[in-house]
């Protein structure tokens, strides 16, 4: 009789826990490309935001290169980080994505639950200018989406990091060029890198420029 009632004990628990699987959509509801295409589709973005033009090429950036390890500098609520997060997923690798605002750090972090990709991208709060230095390793993926005027900056922080081979991708070159011009002189002119700039998306009407570290 005692083992009975333990055995309707353990079967009531397990038809609690299938329930709640089933209300709340459970890891594989979160993780199915389905539900991620209908979550990015849906995505309430902002100026501050990637566009879905410029996310894709990111995230296919991720992928047709097999980064491993990649810094995001700008998350705002995490759209580019998520794309670039699928990316990462599919290539074993990890995302750092760092923000400045503890509200869009949030936001960034909510969205990166909602999709279950919390454990592939860690969004890291704080002034880049402080946290880039924190972070150790080699990396082989850098995306730039922050303030304009610093870009040479965080760039020299994250090139002694990086290897040969990385990709180094940079948002708004064409309209915020003069804002960014000692970036892109230094990354257009330097014998380390090809460069080319890019327009994914005439949403802004602006471009990415993306480089090869070629050593």
């Amino acid at each position: 009789m005692k083992r009975c009632k333990l055995w309707i004990v353990a079967a009531c628990v397990a038809v609690m826990a299938i329930n709640v699987l089933l209300v709340h959509g459970g890891p594989q509801k979160k993780t199915s490309e389905a539900f991620r295409r209908e979550f990015t589709k849906d995505f309430q973005r902002t100026g501050l935001n990637t566009t879905p033009g410029d996310a894709m090429m990111l995230r296919i950036l991720v992928e047709s290169a097999g980064a491993k390890r990649g810094v995001e500098v700008g998350s705002a609520s995490g759209f580019g980080a998520i794309n670039m997060g699928i990316g990462f997923e599919r290539t074993g690798g990890h995302l750092y994505t760092l923000e400045i605002d503890p509200q869009r750090v949030q936001e960034c972090r909510d969205n990166l639950k909602a999709v279950g990709l919390e454990n592939t991208v860690t969004c890291i709060e704080g002034d880049a200018l402080k946290t880039l230095p924190t972070l150790e390793g080699e990396f082989d993926f850098i995306f730039i989406d922050a303030l304009k005027s610093d870009y040479l900056k965080y760039f020299k922080i994250l090139e002694p990091k990086l290897k040969p081979g990385a990709v180094v991708v940079a948002d708004n070159v064409i309209r915020s060029a003069r804002a960014m011009q000692d970036f892109l002189d230094f990354i257009q002119n330097s014998p380390d890198y090809d460069t080319v700039i890019i327009r994914a998306s005439m949403e802004k009407k602006d471009g990415m420029s993306i480089s090869y570290k070629i050593r």
